[in-house]
């Protein structure tokens, strides 16, 4: 299962203190390791208001519902109207990462992972080819290298 970052802004507009900042920290880090997830730590009081976010990495592959769980435990922990930011997922560069970075472009495909002859993974991503006629098979590969940092080759059937 992949990891998102899911980011969270919870003080846009300036309004808690450093000390509720602070506090807030405090509950969402509690929050998180009842729920089972991880808040990268940070130094929210130092942050101009319109950086006040957090980073939560939440296990799952429904962004809407990883959002949706990272907003509402910034609601109970700072007791603001948290706004979504920007969430992204960590790679690791495994076949689960692979599948997301299809699943990202709307697609599905057979992945095979071999040794090459340097002992370095390659991967092979089996893709139909009427996907590459509306995903340019140059973006996918990029999308798939930079996530699995390795070689990948792509077959169409």
């Amino acid at each position: 299962m992949r990891t998102a970052v899911v980011r969270v802004g919870v003080d846009k507009t300036g309004v808690l203190t450093p000390a509720q900042l602070g506090d807030g920290m405090a509950r969402l880090r509690d929050l998180a390791a009842a729920a089972g997830v991880e808040v990268v730590d940070n130094n929210l009081p130092a942050l101009p208001p319109q950086r006040r976010e957090v980073e939560i990495l939440i296990a799952g592959e429904d962004p809407a519902e990883l959002e949706k769980r990272a907003v509402d435990m910034c609601a109970k922990a700072f007791g603001t109207t948290p706004v979504p930011g920007v969430l992204t997922y960590i790679s690791r560069g495994t076949d689960a990462d692979a599948r997301g970075v299809l699943a990202g472009f709307g697609l599905t495909g057979e992945i095979e992972r071999v040794a090459g002859q340097d002992g370095w993974d390659v991967v092979h991503v089996t893709l139909r080819q009427a996907d590459l006629e509306r995903v340019p098979e140059s973006r996918i590969h990029t999308a798939l290298e930079a996530s699995l940092n390795c070689e990948v080759h792509i077959r169409t059937v």
